[in-house]
């Protein structure tokens, strides 16, 4: 089994990778240490899953993963995030990730999860079914953020993050002109009006370090 691990920070991949080899002994491990490092691993070697953090300087793990779906769209991949369930799983699910946990699940639910969706299937915690099962059974409002498109979502984050427009322009490959309609977009949809509102939300909502 090959196996690919992508964070950026170096201590999370070595510990990540640490725990995955004490099970799976036989396996070829490597690491990537931002979206376009894993991405052109992705298209260049055979992997049989990905572990993919949502949260990395540059393209975002959220942008990487539709990347990865066009470009290996049966490849699994396990989405490992510092943010809570809530907040992220629902849309990383839809955007093609075969499952969603956070960085404070145990070693030993990290094993389960990889081996569930090298088989094919899905993962989620217990309590993340739990409540999918219920978001889905009553009309309960969605929070503002989840109106939002995939790329107006990362736009989110970043304005929040305390990039300028020009920045998110640059490490998106958009034009300024195309983030400024898509931070309009964003304001109008959250019901918002200056930047300072989408950040107190965002850092209240956990959607930013």
């Amino acid at each position: 089994m090959k196996i690919l691990i992508t964070d950026d920070h170096a201590v999370v991949r070595k510990g990540l990778r640490q725990i995955l080899a004490d099970e799976f002994k036989k396996a070829a491990f490597a690491e990537a240490g931002n979206a376009s490092e894993a991405l052109d691993r992705i298209r260049k070697e055979a992997w049989d899953v990905v572990v993919l953090d949502i949260t990395m300087p540059g393209r975002s793990g959220l942008e990487a993963l539709k990347e990865i779906r066009e470009a290996r769209p049966k490849l699994p991949v396990l989405v490992l995030s510092m943010h809570p369930e809530d907040q992220f799983a629902v849309r990383v699910l839809k955007a093609g990730a075969s499952g969603y946990m956070t960085k404070e699940s145990a070693p030993e639910e990290l094993v389960g999860a990889i081996k569930k969706v090298v088989a094919g299937g899905r993962y989620v915690s217990t309590a993340l079914a739990e409540k999918m099962a219920s978001y889905l059974a009553i009309d309960t409002p969605k929070p503002p953020h989840e109106r939002l498109s995939d790329r107006e979502f990362v736009v989110l984050r970043m304005i929040a993050s305390g990039k300028t427009v020009s920045q998110i322009a640059e490490e998106l490959s958009l034009s300024v002109k195309t983030v400024s309609t898509y931070r309009v977009r964003v304001l109008e949809k959250m019901g918002m009006t200056n930047n300072a509102e989408l950040t107190h939300y965002a850092i209240k909502s956990q959607l930013v370090e």
